[in-house]
């Protein structure tokens, strides 16, 4: 949908008087209170790739084993290099658990922290959650109670920060008996990483605590109106709002001080109908680029994008730096009221690529969304998209939890189900739902058409491709193979036998036809005649169509000798696989050693006598034997022993033949490449072969581990012989017996540790083969660990 243009609603005017108001503050110690050992538990994390088959802004998800009365209660994310390795933590109550997990790790961690925090009896307990440090911490906060809990996720344990007095905090609680109405104290962390403060307000109370993890002291204040809303729009200057949609800066009376004291009201020219309350603002500038981009005019200027129930978003321009002219406040409005789904936080501002992304409810939607999804998965809510860079508005679908507990149901409706959202790494988001379903999106555009294009290159296009079968005979023979004419227009041929590059035909060169002497794909839809049709061709037209294609197949290969090196073609190859070669480097430089070796293990209590034990003998000591066995290496030892690898390539006749519809044979020669690539100087680590498979042979080398190749033009040989190969070799499948072969030559060597992959397009229906036969093969030899990676897409075999 198109965003609403924006429109100027007006300006903030800071009033600088001359006896501002100066805020009394107390500072106070906090003392953590003695730590307790939390229970852990660890579940296997089973993450589901969205884009297997179909791309879209999901990228992964998986569920979280809640218990049976959970109920989902935060979401926050510790960034890494990526988002994929990021630590997401999700917390439940009842009972109060927290789940710690990395999407690329195999397992999620439970906590248990019951009895660690105790909301207000009657109250609707809701929590907050932030990481500190590097993400090995966690700080947990209950807004009814005021309530801190710090918890270190790797010594599994847990400390109490108590911020009120035991006074306070019993005054408090027998307020709320009466029936005074209390606020929730609310926790802002934009400050956290940076400066180690995070600042809690008393949501329509006056009260704000600012409190420094790393100093552990608070500082106390109390503002002179009921507050909506506190946010950390600098560390010297934050945007406070009262009940009465009135608005201040809250700036510091010098730079030194801990806090800001100052408060200066704002003068407001906007029609406050026109905003609303602000949900949320953001700690940092725009870059000028994207803010020049939005406002269609050239800034140079500080700005904050800030979050209203009002509008899709609001940018004041020139705020909160220049607080000594007025800044501009330009928003784009809605026309509903965002509701915001409780008290939780369900906004994410990704200010790199100028979206906020709201959690909305089904209601909350256009109709034509509604419309459009009517059918399909039953949604819980949406993502809603606010593009400003783009001025687009997009609303993703939420599947509904499969299913949620019976505490959820009672707390929310259906269409009202809590969905919680975090911000991860390079603009990735992270929600969870109510039934603990995490998943990962990815909604910028220029990260979105990045991945697209990736996504072509591994999976293929996404076009259908339309397969007409019709089952009759062509009723043309065959008659000697030749190669065929060349057409110079490039125009396509189907059936005859004279031009090369044509399809179903007979005789010639070409692809689905019978007779022909080899493959060539000319670019065009290949018409494919019946295998029953190839099947009858006479032997002596199969023989010499067969010494036609050894013959062509020798000639190619002196070409590919004699050629010089095309740099642009490699790289074409190269650069496909250049990042994953990166990676692979890294985890080649931290291999260690795998292989049991035969050492004596001493402190026995059988086997032969310790000499250096007899004395201990003597006092009745019974584990005074040693006696020779395997034994595991060190964790990080070195090794002693090359690893072997054998990689096992399909070359065989439909790489070639399906390398049009699905890019199979290319996508093999970049993993060929990543290997040859990545394993360079790390020959006295992993040694490695190449060998092929097709109908020709079960063990076509194309290279040996004694002599791998040094240049990108031996690299770009190996592959071009493989292209070869797949175009000129005799039809047939020799998957398995080319399986048996690899395990059985790396059985007998003496190394530290022998893996098998073995590349197929899967074809094996075709001959007869079944597939818990290749799986028996694979699994033969506990001394070789062997892999099977399918890369066809024209069945369900790799499946079965």
């Amino acid at each position: 949908f198109p965003l609403p243009p924006a429109k100027l609603a007006g300006g903030w005017t800071v009033k600088h008087s001359k006896q501002p108001v100066q805020l009394s503050i107390e500072e106070r110690f906090l003392k953590m209170k003695n730590s307790r050992f939390l229970r852990q538990y660890y579940h296997p994390l089973d993450r589901v790739e969205a884009r297997a088959a179909v791309f879209s802004e999901l990228q992964s998800y998986w569920s979280i084993p809640l218990k049976e009365t959970a109920v989902v209660a935060g979401l926050t994310v510790s960034k890494g290099s990526n988002l994929l390795e990021d630590w997401i933590h999700v917390l439940a109550t009842n009972p109060l658990t927290l789940y710690t997990m990395k999407p690329s790790g195999e397992n999620i961690q439970e906590l248990s922290l019951q009895g660690l925090l105790s909301p207000v009896r009657g109250a609707h307990p809701c929590y907050s959650l932030t990481p500190l440090d590097d993400g090995s911490k966690l700080l947990v906060h209950e807004e009814t109670s005021n309530g801190l809990a710090l918890v270190d996720l790797v010594a599994g344990r847990s400390h109490n920060i108590p911020l009120l007095s035991t006074f306070e905090s019993a005054k408090g609680s027998f307020a709320r008996t009466l029936g005074t109405n209390i606020g929730n104290w609310h926790m802002r962390t934009n400050m956290l990483s940076q400066h180690g403060v995070m600042v809690l307000y008393e949501n329509g109370g006056s009260k704000v605590e600012v409190v420094n993890v790393e100093a552990m002291t608070a500082l106390a204040f109390s503002l002179p109106f009921n507050i909506s809303s506190v946010n950390l729009s600098a560390i010297d200057r934050w945007l406070v709002e009262d009940t009465t949609s009135n608005k201040y800066l809250l700036t510091k009376a010098n730079l030194t001080d801990p806090c800001p004291s100052v408060l200066n009201p704002i003068e407001n020219t906007c029609d406050s109908n026109s905003l609303g309350y602000i949900i949320s603002c953001d700690s940092e500038n725009l870059s000028y680029d994207i803010l020049s981009d939005v406002l269609k005019q050239k800034l140079s200027a500080p700005s904050r994008v800030i979050c209203t129930e009002d509008t899709y978003a609001a940018i004041a321009v020139g705020f909160p730096e220049l607080d000594r002219t007025m800044n501009e406040l330009y928003f784009w409005p809605r026309q509903k009221k965002l509701q915001t789904q409780g008290d939780f936080e369900n906004t994410v501002i990704l200010r790199d690529c100028g979206q906020i992304i709201h959690a909305v409810t089904s209601a909350q939607v256009p109709k034509e969304v509604m419309k459009k999804d009517k059918g399909h998965v039953p949604v819980s809510g949406y993502l809603e998209i606010v593009d400003l860079l783009n001025e687009k508005l997009r609303y993703l679908p939420v599947p509904q939890p499969h299913a949620v507990s019976p505490v959820t149901s009672w707390m929310y409706s259906t269409s009202q189900l809590p969905m919680y959202l975090a911000a991860g790494s390079n603009q990735g988001v992270v929600t969870v739902d109510a039934g603990g379903c995490v998943r990962l999106w990815e909604t910028a555009l220029f990260s979105l058409e990045k991945s697209l294009e990736e996504w072509r290159q591994m999976i293929g296009s996404e076009r259908k491709y339309l397969q007409i079968t019709r089952d009759r005979t062509s009723g043309l023979d065959v008659k000697a193979p030749k190669h065929g004419k060349v057409d110079e227009t490039g125009a396509p041929h189907v059936g005859g036998n004279t031009w090369a590059g044509g399809t179903g035909g007979r005789d010639t060169a070409g692809l689905g036809g019978k007779g022909g002497p080899y493959r060539l794909d000319a670019g065009h839809d290949v018409h494919q005649v019946s295998q029953a049709e190839k099947d009858a061709v006479p032997e002596h037209v199969k023989k010499a169509a067969r010494e036609m294609a050894q013959k062509a197949f020798k000639q190619r290969l002196r070409e590919i000798q004699m050629s010089e090196y095309d740099a642009k073609l490699y790289n074409q190859f190269s650069d496909a696989v250049s990042r994953q070669v990166q990676a692979l480097r890294v985890i080649l430089n931290s291999l260690q050693a795998k292989s049991k070796e035969r050492q004596w293990m001493r402190h026995q209590t059988s086997g032969e006598l310790d000499d250096t034990k007899l004395i201990e003998g003597l006092t009745g000591e019974k584990t005074i034997y040693r006696r020779r066995a395997e034994k595991e290496p060190e964790m990080g030892a070195p090794q002693t022993k090359p690893k072997r690898l054998k990689l096992v390539v399909d070359v065989s006749g439909s790489m070639y033949r399906f390398n049009n519809y699905d890019g199979r044979l290319d996508r093999e020669m970049e993993a060929v490449v990543l290997v040859m690539e990545s394993f360079q100087g790390h020959e006295g680590r992993i040694q490695y072969d190449i060998v092929g498979h097709s109908g020709e042979s079960h063990d076509i080398t194309f290279i040996d581990h004694k002599s791998p190749p040094v240049d990108n033009k031996q690299r770009l040989d190996v592959i071009k012989t493989m292209h070869a190969h797949s175009q000129f070799c005799m039809s047939g499948d020799n998957t398995l017996e080319a399986a048996q072969s690899a395990i059985a030559s790396l059985s007998q060597e003496d190394c530290d540790e022998a893996i098998v992959i073995i590349l197929s397009d899967a074809n094996l229906s075709r001959y007869g083969i079944p597939a818990e036969r290749f799986a028996r093969i694979l699994t033969s030899d506990s001394r070789v660990n062997a892999y099977a990676i399918f890369i066809g897409s024209l069945g369900d075999q790799a499946a079965t």
